[in-house]
């Protein structure tokens, strides 16, 4: 530490002799003086540091979480939201299963040239924080998603974390549409909810989503209205179905990094060539590399489709428990297959239309 040493003064009292109280007591009194000032530095220097935990008190609680909606399952404190494939590995090859290649230690890392990595500790453009190429990157997908796209098809492959497990991956048939905010969900797999049809289309059906199992006892209950935040909604879901799509994911990273902004200790990657099945992809990867309660995510993957200019893949992955340990996923969303602007009617959104099932006995 720069300043003042108090053993300075215990090595000189050791090698000269003992002096009276009377004359010993300059010395104590220059100690006390060096010593306070010594302290109000260290204190002015924890306070300027970016990205410490703030002390103990009101302001100490972990942050809300904007991943977050009402209603939803909180993971454990301090572990952030994330999507991946499960146990963080790759997925399988079976048909229509996204198979992201790796270089790297991640499994959903592909990178044949990546770019240099735009982080703290690397040389970055002064007055630049490392995010802010990938909160501008993002403006300009957000940007792209509020002009240019008004609906799209994909298969949705879904893997969340609840109460510390991490289940099995969800695939489902989506139709989305921006305005009105319309979904349309046919589950693919796995085969306990091969058949679930979900349908919500904003300010219709009451503000409900209409839920039709297709196995199971459950069938036998027909076509239920069931708000999107309540509980049985929200079985088994971080987010609600009004939270689903392009735009609420691009809207939701973009308030995390502009949040996260605000801090230090954060390494930002950019990977060109990356890929998701065949898709080629641009990789942005945020690492927090310190575990603090401030971060909702040890690591989190952007995967923006070059051709599309739509992220076609999120995953975060918490914290490993031991050094050296692969970060356990805690959640990921990829759109598959994806197609913008296919023209999507009203009829695609209609319980009644011939192609559903919501009214079958």
């Amino acid at each position: 530490m720069n300043g003042f040493d108090p053993r300075y003064l215990k090595r000189r009292r050791n090698e000269r002799p003992r002096r009276g109280a009377t004359g010993f007591a300059p010395f104590i009194i220059v100690a006390a003086i060096l010593a306070g000032v010594a302290i109000a530095v260290v204190v002015a220097v924890r306070a300027a540091a970016p990205g410490q935990e703030p002390a103990n008190g009101a302001n100490s609680a972990a942050p809300e979480n904007p991943l977050r909606s009402p209603g939803s399952q909180n993971p454990p404190a301090g572990r952030p939201p994330s999507e991946g494939w499960g146990k963080n590995s790759p997925p399988g090859t079976a048909a229509g299963q996204p198979q992201p290649s790796a270089t790297r230690r991640s499994p959903a890392v592909s990178s044949t040239s990546p770019a240099a990595p735009n982080t703290a500790a690397a040389t970055a453009t002064p007055g630049r924080h490392p995010l802010d190429a990938a909160i501008g990157m993002a403006e300009k997908v957000l940007a792209h998603l509020q002009k240019d796209v008004k609906d799209y098809t994909c298969v949705i492959v879904k893997q969340e974390r609840l109460d510390g497990n991490l289940g099995e991956p969800q695939f489902m048939a989506a139709k989305i549409r921006q305005q009105p905010f319309s979904v349309f969900l046919d589950f693919l797999k796995p085969d306990d909810i091969r058949g679930r049809e979900v349908l919500y289309v904003a300010g219709a059906n009451d503000g409900d989503l209409l839920v039709r199992n297709g196995s199971g006892w459950t069938r036998s209950l027909g076509m239920l209205k069931l708000p999107p935040t309540g509980p049985i909604a929200m079985h088994d879901n971080r987010y609600p179905i009004t939270d689903l799509g392009l735009m609420p994911l691009t809207q939701r990273l973009l308030e995390i990094a502009r949040r996260d902004r605000g801090f230090g200790e954060i390494e930002v990657h950019f990977f060109k060539n990356a890929k998701v099945n065949t898709r080629v992809c641009t990789l942005i990867e945020v690492v927090h590399p310190i575990e603090r309660r401030t971060f909702l995510f040890h690591k989190a993957q952007i995967y923006i489709d070059d051709e599309l200019n739509v992220p076609i893949r999120y995953a975060a992955y918490m914290w490993p428990k031991k050094s050296g340990d692969e970060p356990p996923l805690d959640e990921a969303y990829t759109y598959l297959n994806l197609k913008l602007n296919v023209g999507l009617t009203d009829a695609d959104f209609d319980p009644h239309n011939p192609k559903y099932h919501f009214f079958d006995k």
